[in-house]
């Protein structure tokens, strides 16, 4: 992460030379003014120059990358390739490999891990939240459509017996797939219960007494 400290007759002047310096842009930087000179009397008597110092932003999305790519290794996922895609506010990490099955783990507990401590990389001393998905060979839409498919055959159970029924504990980010399937669902309701890592979807028939 580089930095410099540069001056000009004004704070832009500096500023531009600083990064002219460096070879980057003003959004590629940390802005620090540390005196903003003054012009003097005729512009030239007295005149003072400002001084800057910039302060390369560390890429944390390219950092992301690699703690996938040394966790991967250190699994025993040698050869693991990760692309990522940013739309916006969200990051997306797609892994590659010959042991992805090994990433993902045991339903998925495994790659959740991994999500969650990538996010942790990613929204170090970041001033607005990234979403981090963490995602391999398109598991996450497979998952998706296991959870709807869960989702339906257990608002049918609630039904069929007129009881709650309890889903097991699963990432938030899982819940809201099952809260979303059930939404608009015209015989059962569904809420949260228990506190993480144990909070549940519970689905509840509607005519329940």
């Amino acid at each position: 992460m580089r930095e410099i400290t540069a001056s000009g007759q004004t704070v832009e002047e500096a500023k531009e030379n600083a990064l002219n310096q460096l070879d980057l842009t003003e959004d590629q930087v940390n802005v620090e003014v540390i005196d903003e000179g003054k012009k003097g009397l005729l512009g030239v008597f007295g005149a003072k120059r400002a001084y800057v110092k910039i302060q390369e932003k560390r890429d944390l999305v390219s950092e992301g990358k690699s703690y996938l790519q040394n966790i991967a290794l250190e699994m025993g996922a040698e050869g693991t390739d990760v692309t990522v895609t940013q739309q916006g506010n969200e990051v997306t990490y797609e892994l590659i490999g010959d042991r992805i099955g090994l990433l993902i783990g045991k339903r998925g507990q495994t790659i959740n891990s991994l999500q969650y401590l990538t996010s942790l990389v990613v929204n170090k001393d970041q001033n607005s939240y990234i979403t981090v998905v963490v995602d391999a060979e398109g598991y996450r839409e497979r998952r998706k459509e296991t959870l709807e498919n869960l989702a339906s055959n257990l608002a049918k159970k609630a039904m069929r017996l007129n009881e709650e029924v309890q889903i097991e504990p699963m990432p938030s980010f899982e819940r809201k797939i099952i809260h979303t399937a059930l939404h608009d669902h015209s015989e059962v309701s569904t809420y949260s219960d228990g506190k993480d890592p144990n909070r549940r979807v519970v689905i509840q028939p509607n005519n329940l007494s």
